[in-house]
């Protein structure tokens, strides 16, 4: 698990927490998990992790961060002990609904009229992806006290985010960021695996240094993985800047800087853009290169 470089003195009145998930739409992938918490408007990073277990603090040492399903309640807890009270939102890269998923929503039409030109279209879920998974975690979370928010926000709430709209926001950037470690070749086609790699990096770095310019701790929090490590080590690096990219879209929501996209039964949040942000990201734009 990543953890923030500040200690956490208890919850005072007035603050804030919110945790973002990048939940997998399968039981057996992992999820990531980020924590941030504010103090009079100043949010820092206390975690982040890629997996539940890692946020749980089981097998810190795993570097596979294998999957499994959410356990609410360990979650909560957790959260409890690392920012001294419960999530005000959690917010979640998944489709949830409070009625049953069978086919494409009214909220990922909406967002894929409202974004698809940028590239941002969503998935179609289906009753069989992400299903029992979205299901038994939506129900969880209702019985663990956290509701889920489609057109107003009254925390405790759980909200759905989708982080490719979210990260055009984030980083002013016109189209989707190519930010996947699995899709390097699709991206670059004509590149080398070493020139891929380093331009992945210069993604990863844009995206860390905006977030850190939103939340504290967030560069010296993740410095960019070794370019010759195996790709599942990629790609726990991305699902946990993901669940960051979750958390930062929850506090958004919580000031009031987001909309809900979709209907009644399901909307998908989307945070509104501050005009362009784009950073040269220079001193941590390949792989292999250390955050300073």
């Amino acid at each position: 698990m990543i953890s923030g470089p500040a200690s956490v003195p208890p919850r005072e009145p007035g603050s804030s927490v919110v945790v973002g998930i990048d939940a997998a739409w399968t039981e057996h992938n992992p999820s990531g998990v980020a924590l941030v918490a504010a103090r009079d408007g100043n949010w820092r990073l206390l975690a982040a992790a890629s997996s539940y277990s890692s946020y749980l603090g089981i097998d810190p040492s795993d570097t596979r961060s294998l999957g499994g399903p959410a356990d609410v309640p360990s979650l909560v807890r957790r959260t409890q002990e690392l920012a001294g009270g419960g999530p005000d939102i959690i917010a979640i890269d998944m489709p949830l609904a409070s009625v049953p998923i069978t086919s494409r929503r009214a909220a990922d039409n909406a967002v894929s009229a409202a974004f698809g030109a940028a590239g941002c279209g969503t998935h179609s879920p289906s009753p069989t992806r992400p299903g029992a998974v979205a299901a038994n975690l939506m129900s969880s979370l209702v019985r663990q006290g956290w509701p889920l928010a489609t057109s107003s926000i009254t925390t405790p709430a759980t909200i759905e985010v989708y982080p490719h709209p979210a990260l055009l926001a984030l980083t002013g950037a016109a189209r989707r960021l190519p930010y996947k470690a699995a899709k390097t070749r699709a991206y670059w086609p004509s590149g080398d695996r070493a020139e891929r790699r380093r331009m992945l990096g210069r993604t990863w770095a844009t995206i860390v240094e905006a977030l850190d310019r939103e939340i504290d701790g967030v560069a010296a929090s993740f410095p960019l993985p070794d370019a010759e490590v195996p790709l599942r080590r990629l790609k726990a690096f991305e699902d946990t800047l993901d669940a960051v990219v979750c958390a930062w879209v929850g506090l958004r929501a919580l000031a009031g800087r987001a909309s809900p996209y979709g209907a009644e039964s399901a909307a998908i949040w989307i945070p509104s853009g501050d005009g362009p942000r784009r950073s040269t990201a220079r001193g941590r734009g390949q792989l292999g290169e250390r955050a300073a």
